[in-house]
């Protein structure tokens, strides 16, 4: 096989996402927004509604609509992105249950869609979506009255346990919702993390559930092997890849493998990134091109038919520290052109 084999952990997932459920008393739904985070929302979106999720969030209607393909008529989806213009018919006709988030949204739903499931999308101060507190006071006697199912707004500092801005935005919330009677949910994976205050009455885990962090206690859901499509032995003074980048200093077997930034394998992995056969590492050489990864096997005692980029030993977290990203970027770059296998669940 020429590409490379993305293999998803269904088990693991389950796992992660029965952890962080169980870290309170909230129910926990699960964000499948972006195909899953890059894993396949059918599969994976199935897996963690057997698991229990009866919520799901994605990001607009469309990937809305995919989910309720794959999970028919009995999960309840929330579109982060609200109802936007356009999307009036597939809101009503899939059953998705809009996160409004201003003023515009509010008088869209109510005039389109009258006694239809929403919820609504508050600003504590991360300045994304949201309606800010002048915004609600003004709207809110007769959005209350319409009975919406959820009032939710999003932590930007949750990964950062000691940042000011998490009390800040849980004061903020509770200001703009205590009282109301209407469920509420504040906390994705980070804020799970912060303890039973940021819970309230719905949690929302994403990256956590995927293997990243800040959840430091997840299982490995993802992995990534390429297969090894050539060696050759270089002489000292030979190079390799485009540029003459990287210049052998001794004696070299370098493993040609099928993958490259085509495949949302990022070019900033040339020169310090490796791959793993096993327990062992071997270092990128040269750059990641389109296609093809030149990485040196020179110490590993057999030729090998693949090697991993994800795995075990390096997850995507470790990947986005070598190339200054986040794990979500490596997750969500994750190419079409991989086989995939889904195991367990």
């Amino acid at each position: 096989m020429g590409t490379g084999h993305l293999t998803i952990d269904l088990d693991a997932l389950v796992a992660n996402y029965k952890a962080l459920a169980g870290m309170g008393s909230a129910e926990a739904a699960a964000v499948v927004k972006a195909d899953g985070y890059g894993t396949g929302v059918s599969k994976t979106g199935r897996a963690l509604m057997n698991a229990g999720a009866r919520r799901f969030f994605v990001a607009v209607a469309e990937e809305g609509a995919a989910l309720r393909q794959a999970l028919g008529p009995n999960a309840d989806i929330c579109v982060f992105g609200g109802h936007m213009a356009g999307d009036t018919d597939m809101i009503s006709d899939l059953g998705l249950v809009p996160m409004l988030n201003s003023l515009d949204q509010v008088l869209r739903h109510f005039e389109a869609l009258p006694g239809h499931p929403f919820g609504i999308q508050l600003d504590t101060g991360m300045n994304r979506l949201g309606m800010e507190f002048s915004d609600w006071a003004a709207v809110a006697d007769i959005a209350l009255a319409q009975k919406p199912v959820l009032l939710m707004s999003h932590l930007a500092c949750a990964d950062e346990p000691d940042h000011p801005m998490n009390a800040h935005q849980l004061e903020e919330f509770r200001r703009m919702t205590d009282g109301t009677g209407v469920p509420r949910s504040l906390a994705a994976t980070g804020g799970i993390l912060l303890g039973p205050d940021y819970h309230f009455d719905m949690t929302r885990p994403g990256i956590g559930l995927y293997g990243g962090q800040p959840f430091n206690e997840a299982r490995t859901v993802v992995q990534l092997d390429l297969p090894v499509i050539q060696t050759r032995s270089l002489e000292p003074g030979e190079t390799v890849g485009y540029g003459n980048t990287w210049t052998a200093e001794r004696p070299t077997t370098i493993a040609t493998v099928s993958g490259g930034y085509a495949d949302g394998i990022t070019r900033h992995l040339s020169h310090k990134g490796a791959l793993w056969h096993g327990d062992i590492p071997c270092p990128i050489r040269g750059r990641v091109s389109m296609d093809l990864i030149g990485v040196d096997i020179t110490d590993l005692p057999e030729e090998p038919k693949a090697l991993s980029l994800l795995n075990e030993h390096q997850g995507v977290d470790d990947i986005a520290g070598q190339t200054g990203t986040i794990g979500y970027e490596i997750l969500t770059q994750l190419g079409l052109r991989y086989s995939r296998r889904y195991a367990g669940a």
